[in-house]
């Protein structure tokens, strides 16, 4: 499994020209399932999602959670963070789950989230999206 986390001011994603997600201060992440994901593994990255201190506190040191902020999250599948560009130009995709596995992951993952008490949105599985955002740092991380 990994994850693109983006620290984001706003966040939003359009699925046919319309708008059907929207965050304001908190995560931007990117979700993608690997073969031999299981749930453990995405209950582990959503505790992580949700008490990594990646927000500045008042001295402006990373030391805040977006739960400490109350922050929201706006999670989008994309199946591209398991493609192997190591051979080749043309990416590889043998290690990506099964669209149903991943998306049974994904949906643990956004369920854990969101038992957090956190304000959590999402895209749309497997649908062609238009994800928009205001990266604040810029601050990037990737959990694998």
């Amino acid at each position: 499994m990994k994850l693109v986390l983006q620290r984001v001011s706003s966040a939003s994603v359009d699925v046919d020209g319309k708008e059907i997600a929207r965050v304001g201060k908190g995560l931007m992440v990117l979700f993608g399932a690997e073969k031999g994901d299981a749930f453990a593994r995405a209950d582990v990255l959503a505790g992580k999602t949700i008490h990594l201190r990646v927000f500045p506190d008042p001295a402006g040191k990373m030391n805040l959670s977006c739960k400490d902020i109350e922050g929201e999250i706006l999670v989008v599948s994309q199946f591209t963070l398991a493609g192997d560009c190591s051979k080749g130009r043309r990416p590889g995709f043998d290690k990506a789950a099964l669209p149903r596995d991943a998306e049974t992951l994904y949906l643990r993952y956004v369920e854990v989230l969101t038992q957090s008490g956190l304000r959590v949105a999402t895209g749309k599985f497997g649908a062609d999206m238009r994800v928009n955002l205001v990266n604040d740092g810029p601050v990037t991380f990737i959990l694998e």
